[in-house]
């Protein structure tokens, strides 16, 4: 699906803002509950093939320009970033476990971020939460990008949905403006759907489309 193909879509009026609060509060809680042995899996697996750190927390940037902490399961090597600093992983990236290309390719890296849903930081559905060092560097940039903000960061969307990773900046400002503008409870529903398939696939890391063609339609 293209972004002119959703744009062209009349949605219904939008989720009203506490509506979406409470089914995110709902759905994450299942989520954690349903989870919990999954966690220890992963856990497990992680301290196993190089006794480092389970959990990764990173400063991602919030709804309206605050900030808070993201957590995750590792999926790099401990200090991926100690010489390089901040930089986007690439296709091959070797800071990246064997383990964590399996976490990276099912989004189960992300599974702790259920917390941020949760606690409110993020939403199920939204702009993926971006860096500081990066939203200055856009910002600066690229006209308009600061609106994304306007929503709450969420696990998925329609950049990460229809996006690509190595998408320019720009091309996934499009989407996010977009989603903004038309979100709807049939929209996120239809999102999370998606993204359930793309992980039970293992398609996240895909370099090119991630769901089937007949899901544009």
């Amino acid at each position: 699906m293209t972004v002119a193909a959703v744009s062209d879509v009349r949605p219904p009026a939008a989720m009203p803002a506490l509506a979406k609060r409470a089914f995110d509060v709902a759905l994450a809680g299942f989520g954690l509950a349903l989870s919990a042995p999954l966690w220890l899996l992963v856990a497990a697996v992680i301290k196993l093939e190089d006794r480092g750190p389970v959990f990764y927390r990173q400063e991602r940037v919030a709804q309206r320009g605050g900030t808070f902490r993201v957590l995750k399961f590792r999926s790099m090597a401990p200090d991926a970033e100690k010489t390089t600093g901040a930089v986007w992983a690439s296709a091959q990236d070797p800071r990246i476990t064997r383990v964590g290309r399996w976490l990276r390719a099912t989004a189960l890296d992300e599974l702790p971020q259920l917390l941020n849903v949760f606690r409110g930081d993020m939403s199920f559905v939204g702009p993926r939460p971006e860096r500081p060092k990066f939203v200055q560097q856009f910002a600066r940039s690229i006209p308009r990008y600061m609106e994304r903000f306007e929503a709450r960061p969420g696990l998925t969307g329609l950049a990460q949905v229809y996006g690509q990773y190595a998408s320019p900046p720009r091309s996934k400002l499009r989407y996010d403006l977009l989603y903004i503008r038309r979100r709807t409870f049939w929209l996120d529903l239809r999102l999370i759907v998606l993204s359930f398939w793309i992980t039970f696939m293992g398609r996240w890391e895909q370099r090119g489309r991630k769901i089937p063609r007949w899901t544009k339609r």
